[in-house]
């Protein structure tokens, strides 16, 4: 039987309305749980979001204990499906543009979950923020960053900008670079996640809901330490470790995919549409 994307976007539309809804539901006591029930949560609501949008998940050198070594997390960033990707396998807490914050129930859903706002026209905000990363690093939980400042359509890692990295050299705590991809289910790179120019979040939604075939892979890549280096030379490291990554994927891509360790737990369910 063949569907027409429309009726498939609207039916999975359908669905996300509902998700959010008891994620409204979920956010309501969310700040009073102990903080393994919220990351479980987290985990399983972003997990719940992916499969509900038909968006399989691949996870590649994956670790709890070497996460946990490395408690800021860096990545490339190409959608604000980016942030469920990454939760989906580790939550961690992230930092997010101030106008993510005024999204329509998302924006509110991410203050209940704890999401840092920097407001980047503000210079001098960034020594708050900075000061926030050392507190949620300090009580022993993860953040993630997105040093692009902006996301990309082209899939490889713009220029990253450093001064979010400072509080890792503050307390010396490892960085571990992520590097995420969008593709189709023959492994071609596919563009219908990215978050891009003037496009609006009910746009970029609308065209996700309608893609008929979309998948998410995360390649975690080893530790880079602190130790003696300038927040600058942290920002390139985790950049060139990105964009080699992505280059050596983009080559043959099918021999690279079969190398790689997709776990059961973290593989994420396709609905039937």
């Amino acid at each position: 039987m063949i569907r027409s994307p429309r009726l498939v976007g609207c039916f999975r539309g359908c669905r996300v309305a509902c998700h959010i809804f008891y994620g409204i539901i979920l956010g309501c006591f969310f700040p009073s749980l102990n903080r393994n029930i919220r990351q479980h949560i987290i985990k399983n609501w972003s997990c719940s979001l992916l499969a509900i949008l038909n968006i399989k998940l691949n996870v590649q050198g994956y670790g709890k204990r070497a996460i946990m070594n490395g408690p800021i997390l860096v990545s490339n960033h190409i959608s604000w499906l980016d942030v469920f990707a990454l939760n989906a396998v580790f939550p961690s807490y992230f930092v997010a543009k101030s106008e993510v914050g005024d999204w329509p129930l998302l924006g509110w859903l991410c203050h209940r979950a704890g999401t840092l706002f920097i407001r980047r026209t503000v210079r001098r905000d960034t020594a708050r923020i900075n000061h926030e990363i050392s507190g949620v690093l300090t009580r022993g939980d993860s953040i993630a960053l997105f040093p692009e400042g902006t996301s990309s359509d082209t899939g490889f890692p713009g220029h990253f900008h450093s001064s979010l990295l400072q509080a890792a050299v503050d307390l010396n705590v490892g960085i571990r670079p992520v590097a995420i991809r969008y593709h189709d289910n023959h492994g071609n790179s596919n563009s219908d996640a990215a978050f891009v120019g003037d496009m609006s979040f009910i746009q970029s939604l609308w065209k996700i809901m309608c893609s008929p075939s979309l998948q998410v892979t995360l390649y975690y890549l080893p530790l880079l330490s602190c130790e003696g280096k300038s927040r600058r030379l942290l920002a390139t490291e985790a950049q060139q470790s990105i964009h080699i990554k992505l280059t050596q994927i983009c080559l043959p891509y099918s021999e690279n995919l079969t190398c790689g360790i997709i776990s059961p737990e973290l593989e994420i369910a396709s609905s039937a549409i």
